[in-house]
């Protein structure tokens, strides 16, 4: 048989897709190491047959496009492609096993681009929640913030100093007293972070005789709490305000050797 009527016959397409019996397929090797257009066109069928699978998806990547490459074609010495020898009973059933490896190869695409894209996409959904509860925190802050000013410009409110003592003598703190709302806040960013299991205590104080009344405990269930600014109970009759470090859940009277700031009304 002559290198024309080779081409001509469709037995290299067979032979391509792994058809042919072993005499057949040996034949055909031999045929095209001997003859370049019998060996070319087994490279053209090659080419066409990666080019139809390429093209139900043409998105594909090449990393991906390669790796299918090298899995349907692995080349021999010479540029033949080696493939399984296999008997079929008439053209109908090749090219219906050729339509069904070329199917398979299309499933198998889109099988990759589908777990390409679910990951995408829950990548990019937690990235959402991940951006959305910055917003929230931002959003958290910025109203802190802005409540903790609005107390600090209160014009009717009246501001009391309170100045370090023996214990933290670098210690500060300021009560905000408004008589005509009857609120009463105290800001503690002058004060150290208190140590695990321990509270600030703020105690209002009469002087003649010496009375304390707790005002306040300065724990982390302190639900107003807004950049260090505190609301606390007010007291009628106050002379003074102190703060003192006390036992988580606080005490029935203040700890004196563990009072950090005092001031007078």
């Amino acid at each position: 048989m002559s290198s024309n009527e080779l081409i001509e016959s469709g037995t290299l397409e067979l032979f391509v897709f792994g058809l042919l019996s072993e005499a057949e397929n040996n034949e055909v090797q031999e045929m095209a190491k001997k003859d370049s257009e019998v060996q070319d066109e087994i490279i053209a069928i090659e080419k066409a047959v990666i080019n139809l699978s390429y093209s139900i998806s043409p998105r594909l990547s090449a990393q991906n496009y390669n790796r299918i490459y090298a899995k349907l074609i692995e080349k021999q010495e010479g540029g033949v492609v080696q493939m399984d020898t296999r008997r079929s009973g008439g053209i109908s059933q090749y090219i219906g096993w050729a339509a069904a490896v070329i199917l398979l190869i299309g499933i198998g695409i889109q099988y990759m681009k589908y777990n390409e894209v679910t990951q995408e996409a829950e990548q990019a959904t937690a990235e959402r929640n991940k951006f959305e509860q910055m917003v929230a925190s931002i959003e958290q802050e910025k109203t802190q913030t802005e409540r903790a000013l609005e107390i600090v410009r209160d014009k009717g409110n009246a501001v009391i100093s309170l100045d370090g003592q023996q214990v933290a003598p670098d210690a500060y703190a300021k009560i905000y007293v408004n008589k005509d709302d009857n609120e009463t806040y105290v800001d503690i960013a002058g004060l150290p972070e208190p140590p695990e299991g321990k509270v600030y205590q703020v105690w209002a104080l009469k002087l003649s005789p010496f009375t304390p009344t707790s005002i306040g405990v300065l724990d982390a269930s302190t639900a107003d709490a807004n950049k260090g600014i505190y609301k606390v109970d007010t007291f009628e009759g106050v002379e003074a305000f102190g703060i003192t470090l006390e036992p988580a859940g606080g005490s029935p009277s203040p700890t004196l050797e563990q009072l950090y700031t005092l001031g007078k009304v």
